[in-house]
C-alpha cells in the first residue's frame, strides 16, 4: 500500500468556544496532489497547522511521516508556506535562502531554487524592498529549500499576477512529477482545478467530500446544458440559467429530459452541448447544502 506520510485520526480542534474542527480524520499518501478547499472559517488552515505540528489537536492523533508532527526528523521532510509569513525584512532574498537551506542536510542549490520560481533577478534585493507578490514567491520557494518530500502550500499563489500564478503552477506540477506530495489549499478554484488529483472539501470543520476531482463534480448531480437560442421556453427541472452573449447555460439535474423537453418546445436552436458540473458550482452546491441541511422527514 502507499505510504501515508500525514495523518489525522478524529481530531477535534478548538479555540474557546469555536469549533474549528470537528472529528476529522483524513491521510494524505505519498505521491499525492491533493487539493484542500472550503470557506473561509472552514477550517483548512488549522488543518494544515496540525499537520506541521504548529498546532495541537483538542482531541484525537495527528501524525506526520508516522511519527509527532513536532519531531525534528519528521519536520526535515516537509516543507510549508502558511498563509502568513514574516521575512528578516534587511535580510536579501539569497541570504532568506541561504538561512533556510542551512537548517537541511541536503538543501537545493540556491541558484537553482531562485531560478525555479523566477527570482533571480531579486537575489540581491532586501526583502524589505520587494511587493507583495515578490514577497510570496520567495515564501514559496523556501517550502521547498530542503527537498522535502511532502509539500503543504496554504494560499501560495495570493497576490500573484495571471503570469507569476501559473509560473508558480508549473514548479509545484513539477515537484510532483518528479515524486513529491502536495497538500494545497486555495481560494481560486480555477488553481485545485488546474493542478489537484484528489479534492477535499471541508465546511463547518467536518470533512464534506474526499475523492477525485471528477468524482467531487459528480457528486452533486448537476449538468450544465449550453445552447445558442433566440428565446427561452419554460423548462422543467432547470435549477440555473446563465447568459454570455449569445449563449445561455442551463442547470439541471436531468440533461436527457431538459433536451427532451426543449425539443417539444419547438423552438429553434443551435449548438447543443452537455457539459460537467465545474468544480465551482459542485464546491458552492456542496457547501451550501452544508450550511442549509435538509429537514429531517
Amino acid at each position: 500500500m502507499t505510504e501515508v506520510l500525514a495523518h489525522a485520526d478524529a481530531v477535534t480542534r478548538r479555540y474557546g468556544d469555536v469549533v474549528a474542527l470537528n472529528d476529522v480524520s483524513l491521510e494524505i499518501r505519498a505521491g499525492e496532489l491533493v487539493g484542500l478547499l472550503g470557506p473561509n472559517g472552514a477550517g483548512k488552515s488549522t488543518l494544515v497547522n496540525l499537520f506541521a505540528g504548529l498546532r495541537r489537536p483538542s482531541s484525537g492523533t495527528v501524525t506526520l511521516f508516522g511519527g509527532p508532527p513536532g519531531d525534528p526528523a519528521s519536520r526535515l521532510r516537509l516543507g510549508m508556506t502558511p498563509q502568513e509569513t514574516g521575512l528578516p525584512p534587511t535580510l536579501r532574498v539569497r541570504e532568506v535562502v541561504d538561512f533556510v537551506a542551512a537548517h537541511f542536510p541536503s538543501p537545493a542549490g540556491r541558484d537553482e531554487l531562485l531560478a525555479r520560481f523566477d527570482l533571480t533577478e531579486l537575489r540581491d534585493r532586501q526583502v524589505g524592498g520587494l511587493s507583495g507578490g515578490q514577497k510570496r514567491r520567495v515564501a514559496v520557494a523556501l517550502a521547498f529549500a530542503g527537498r522535502p518530500r511532502l509539500v503543504m502550500l496554504d494560499e501560495p499563489t495570493t497576490g500573484l499576477d495571471v503570469e507569476a500564478r501559473r509560473a508558480l503552477w508549473d514548479a509545484i506540477r513539477d515537484f510532483h512529477a518528479d515524486g513529491g506530495t502536495v497538500l494545497l489549499t486555495s481560494h481560486y478554484l480555477e488553481e485545485i482545478e488546474a493542478l489537484a488529483e484528489r479534492v477535499v472539501v471541508v465546511g463547518q470543520g467536518r470533512v464534506l467530500a474526499d475523492d477525485t476531482l471528477a468524482a467531487v463534480r459528480g457528486m452533486v448531480g448537476v449538468r450544465r446544458v449550453v445552447l445558442s437560442v433566440p428565446e427561452l421556453p419554460d423548462l422543467p427541472g432547470v435549477l440555473g440559467v446563465e447568459r454570455d452573449g449569445e449563449r445561455t447555460r442551463l442547470l439541471t439535474t436531468d440533461a436527457d429530459r431538459l433536451v427532451r423537453e426543449l425539443v417539444r418546445s419547438d423552438v429553434p436552436f443551435s449548438g447543443l452541448e452537455i457539459q460537467p458540473t465545474t468544480l465551482e458550482e459542485a464546491f458552492l452546491t456542496i457547501t451550501t447544502r452544508d450550511a442549509h441541511p435538509a429537514p429531517a422527514v
